[in-house]
């Protein structure tokens, strides 16, 4: 399941997780947390969807199915995120990963600044930020160091992108352990949403059962071919 946005480009949100949950052999379902209007590269408005209407579609999907993985995107506060993920641990849901989606991709801004909370946390599977998102998330000064630190409350996969300190490299802190995933060779073109894509695979590939870093692989494989499908911000995802 994911519970995010609603973009009508397809290249972010709902329509790019159901996409990618259905190219990764898994039966998609969506909660809807905001409509927005926005093309590929930009943005125009949001529309909150409140909490009650949230918590209204997530109860009655799990009143019907049981789901051992859920990935959040966009979401407007830490309050309704906290209340989600109460209401999917009480329904047993072992995994919960959340996509922190602070800025879309083409500079709006859903949060200027989010307080992270231990408690919201330490209820979670995996937070997986990119550079910019990890920096609002911690403290600040050091990306990696941030990362270091939430780790101590749930895995954290650090999305490197283009970062010169990453050479393309993304990182796994799993408590003490570490984990770097290199990029294949290739020629990669940036795409509205991949961040989106990324974590709906990961939540596949989890849901299927491939161990984490196995799962890991197969979405970061599977973002880098979404990535050099295309020259345009939209990308083709995978047959």
């Amino acid at each position: 399941m994911t519970i995010a946005g609603f973009d009508p480009s397809g290249g972010a949100g709902i329509l790019a997780d159901i996409k990618t949950f259905e190219k990764n052999a898994c039966q998609g379902f969506a909660v809807q947390t905001a409509n927005t209007s926005q093309t590929e590269d930009e943005f125009f408005w949001i529309d909150w969807v409140g909490p009650d209407r949230i918590m209204a579609q997530l109860n009655d999907q799990l009143a019907r199915y049981s789901f051992d993985v859920v990935k959040i995107g966009l979401i407007a506060s830490m309050d309704v995120l906290n209340e989600v993920i109460q209401t999917l641990k009480r329904k047993g849901c072992q995994k919960i990963i959340w996509d922190p989606i602070l800025k879309s991709s083409s500079g709006f801004e859903f949060h200027n600044t989010v307080q992270y909370s231990e408690k919201i946390l330490n209820n979670l599977f995996m937070i997986t930020p990119n550079w910019e998102e990890i920096l609002k998330l911690g403290n600040g000064m050091d990306a990696v160091e941030d990362a270091r630190h939430l780790a101590n409350y749930c895995k954290v996969y650090l999305k490197g992108g283009h970062r010169e300190e990453l050479k393309g490299k993304d990182l796994l802190f799993d408590g003490e352990k570490e984990f770097s995933f290199n990029p294949k060779p290739g020629k990669y073109f940036p795409k509205h949403g991949s961040g989106c894509v990324f974590s709906a695979a990961l939540a596949s590939n989890l849901a299927r059962g491939y161990s984490l870093n196995k799962a890991i692989l197969r979405s970061k494989r599977y973002v880098e071919f979404y990535l050099k499908s295309t020259p345009t911000l939209l990308g083709v995802h995978q047959n």
